[in-house]
């Protein structure tokens, strides 16, 4: 088993374990430079392990067993270690909203809200972000959330799990 960096020649591989898992979303594109970890676990080949000191005691000194055939493609591609599992890491934001809730009226709050909001998707864009996330506090995620789905944000029904990095 090593851990080591993506390589594009690992694609094919990572493909076919992403349509294996049967998920529904895209194959993501591993060139897009948000994707700042992007590392794999390769396993050896079944028949790749090293020989064990009491199988080579087992062989008569100096005799090797010629090979008689070249291997073919199969058998060399089967050879070679295999990916298994790989984790990649893509960059994202998180938004915070600060709003003074005692300024102006709730239709002027809202209209600021507008105004606000659309400036910073125009920017997140503009800087290459694909997406933001918002995490919003059990206090204000019914009522909040449902104006963030009127501006296109959408509840993801898959669980967020967050973890912090450091020791």
């Amino acid at each position: 088993m090593q851990v080591r960096e993506y390589k594009d020649s690992d694609v094919a591989q990572l493909k076919a374990i992403h349509a294996r898992q049967g998920f529904d979303y895209a194959f993501p594109d591993l060139a897009n430079p948000l994707f700042i970890t992007k590392l794999v676990l390769e396993e050896d080949a079944p028949g790749d392990r090293k020989q064990s000191r009491e199988e080579a005691d087992d062989k008569p000194a100096g005799r090797e067993e010629p090979n008689t055939k070249p291997a073919s493609r199969e058998e060399a591609d089967s050879s070679s270690p295999r990916v298994v599992m790989a984790v990649l890491l893509r960059l994202t934001a998180e938004a915070y909203l600060l709003h003074d809730a005692s300024a102006g009226t709730p239709r002027q709050r809202w209209q600021n809200l507008l105004a606000l909001h659309e400036a910073a998707r125009q920017d997140a864009a503009a800087r290459g972000l694909d997406d933001v996330q918002a995490f919003l506090p059990p206090q204000v995620a019914r009522s909040f959330g449902r104006r963030l789905a009127r501006l296109g944000w959408r509840h993801d029904p898959w669980p967020c799990f967050s973890r912090r990095t450091g020791l």
